[in-house]
């Protein structure tokens, strides 16, 4: 393999071909439009893990007690946040793996150093997502993602679409499989164990938040963070979602859905009609769970625990497609308020990280201990408020022409001495324009 050679595969780019220095188009609004909205969803389903000192609604992480509006919003949050959003994340997080090798080949980075970046941007970002969970959450999802770009790029970065294909179908049919034995195995607990074993409580996500969010001083929260951390992030990867979800985002960007949709109309607006569709339909049933609905004892409340994932990556990707074809609408003039939030999903690490910084300390027990006495409307609040003060630093990082901070760390430790954009390495009579998508 040499320095010179393409970096994907030829059905992996499109007919025009990738984007020359000297004639790059303008940055697209989709990726960080839906990064952006991604954002709110994020935070809202993180919001209830700092949560604490009170039971939770079997296996999910909303609380037991609640009033009338608090159980609506929890049924909205699991039929379209709860195990939507992180799928959304992967996908867009595989998008821009693709993006990234495309902007360094249109500068003139040859293969072979791009690729090393890309393995020390996901090395240093395994290193953050280990700090994000000892210093502020548990949940955090940067680690999993680091080490799936790690092994996924090393394994198949290179493949044919056929490849991708036939790998992403075989993972999603073990991700049904699982969904199908879990739906059986809870029918037969439900109709046939005795009670001593149907009136078990299943595993209790409370106790997760009690070692975390919890926890006080904080050194005893670190611990337990860290712990929570070394156990979701390989169960993250086992669970079959994010790998999925990856290699989505490759075969998706290999054809720029979401910078030209206007290409694959008929197939984007597929995506987003049948996927929202299916991701919503999907988490009606946890929904009617948590109500107390349906007549399922607690020791199989872990019934939909395949249900709820598989088809929140279909709702993940239905989310990324529909901001899509939003954005197509709007790419030559979009109106402020989304540049505004395009201007948050452009510093998309800096403000996941933000929702931790503001909420850990707010909620947790070492800090204000605020998340022993929220209910469920009055945290979700607090979350949506977070996510709006992020808009008007962002829009102001953005007018002064500044990356967010952790974009700019990640960039200088990706980087390393060969940043494509220093003088000595930019390609020469390089024609100034705007950054194409995922610089």
């Amino acid at each position: 393999m040499t320095g010179t050679a393409p970096a994907l595969p030829q059905d992996a780019v499109p007919p025009g071909g990738p984007a020359t220095s000297a004639g790059r188009p303008p940055r697209s609004l989709a990726p960080d439009l839906a990064r952006g909205m991604m954002l709110l969803f994020i935070v809202l389903a993180n919001v209830s893990w700092h949560l604490y000192d009170r039971p939770v609604s079997g296996m999910s992480v909303h609380l037991l007690e609640g009033s009338t509006l608090d159980k609506v919003l929890q049924s909205i949050m699991l039929i379209a946040v709860d195990a939507r959003s992180y799928p959304m994340f992967a996908f867009l997080f595989g998008y821009g793996m693709v993006q990234f090798m495309r902007s360094r080949q249109a500068r003139g980075v040859p293969e072979v150093d791009a690729r090393r970046m890309l393995r020390r941007r996901h090395w240093w970002m395994l290193a953050l997502g280990f700090c994000h969970a000892a210093l502020l959450f548990a949940g955090d999802v940067l680690g999993a993602y680091a080490i799936a770009g790690l092994l996924l790029v090393w394994l198949f970065f290179r493949r044919t679409d056929r490849t991708l294909r036939i790998w992403a179908i075989v993972i999603a049919a073990l991700l049904l499989i699982s969904t199908v034995l879990s739906l059986f195995g809870g029918v037969m607990m439900t109709l046939f164990a005795p009670p001593e074993v149907s009136g078990a409580d299943a595993y209790d996500m409370g106790f997760a938040r009690e070692l975390t969010a919890g926890a006080s001083p904080y050194w005893a929260s670190a611990i337990g963070r860290v712990i929570g951390w070394l156990f979701i992030t390989p169960s993250q990867l086992i669970g079959g979602a994010i790998p999925l979800c990856i290699l989505l985002g490759w075969l998706a960007a290999r054809h720029r859905l979401l910078e030209d949709p206007g290409r694959h109309r008929r197939l984007v607006t597929g995506l987003a009609v049948g996927g929202i569709l299916v991701g919503w339909l999907g988490g009606v049933p946890a929904a009617l769970l948590n109500l107390g609905v349906l007549p399922i004892p607690s020791g199989a409340s872990w019934i939909f625990s395949g249900l709820t994932p598989t088809t929140g990556i279909a709702g993940g990707i239905g989310y990324a497609m529909a901001f899509a074809l939003l954005a197509a609408r709007w790419q030559a003039s979009p109106p402020a308020a989304v540049r505004a939030i395009s201007a948050v999903g452009q510093r998309s690490l800096t403000f996941y990280l933000f929702q931790s910084v503001v909420l850990a300390p707010l909620l947790g027990a070492w800090g204000f201990g605020l998340g022993a006495h929220l209910s469920t409307a009055q945290a979700l609040g607090i979350a949506a408020l977070v996510w709006l003060v992020s808009i008007p630093l962002a829009v102001w990082l953005d007018r002064s022409g500044r990356r967010g901070p952790a974009e700019a760390l990640l960039r200088r430790l990706t980087y390393g001495k060969i940043d494509p954009l220093t003088p000595r390495s930019r390609p020469p009579r390089a024609t100034p324009g705007p950054a194409p998508a995922g610089a």
